[in-house]
């Protein structure tokens, strides 16, 4: 086989570890905003525990993109590919399930924090969705707009731990 064909052989693999990486993220958050809102804290923490699986690929993941720099040395368009193979938005799951055993023993749906998690969860359940789809279209435009919502999940899971931590203190 000669060096482009794997090389080419190389990025399709790396496109389909990052979209069944983004299938079972996906799934991790619909797991997790079901356990919510059932304030199952059992669930949460078989989601918390699952999500080691999903940190081994996403290592799997940048491992195949650094060897691919290193032995392929792409350029321009190829070279964002993996770059962004390397950004893209993976798993909120675990932040979410993380938090809820702090939200169960004493809250119900319609509480604020809680109302407030499972806005975040829906927020990351449509980012993994947008992210897997900016990835098979490859469009850098949808690709940058996913890394935008990531900043604003981010910053409500840290709204979310912050009001739980005044309320403890």
């Amino acid at each position: 086989m000669s060096i482009r064909k794997q090389y080419d052989t190389d990025l399709e693999a790396l496109k389909a570890a990052l979209v069944e990486m983004g299938s079972n993220s996906a799934e991790a958050v619909e797991a997790a905003l079901e356990a919510l809102c059932t304030a199952d804290a059992e669930a949460a923490q078989k989601i918390v525990k699952g999500d080691s699986c999903i940190n081994n690929m996403e290592r799997d993941i940048e491992h195949r993109c650094m060897t691919l720099l290193l032995r392929q040395q792409p350029v321009a368009g190829d070279l964002r590919r993996i770059s962004t193979a390397m950004k893209v938005v993976t798993d909120h799951a675990s932040d979410i399930a993380e938090i809820i055993p702090h939200l169960v023993t004493v809250r119900k749906e319609g509480d604020p924090a809680v109302s407030q998690a499972i806005a975040m969860g829906r927020k990351a359940y449509q980012m993994i969705q947008d992210a897997m789809a900016a990835l098979t279209a490859e469009d850098e435009l949808a690709a940058r707009k996913v890394i935008a919502a990531d900043d604003a999940v981010d910053f409500d899971f840290n709204a979310i731990k912050h009001t739980l931590a005044q309320e403890i203190a």
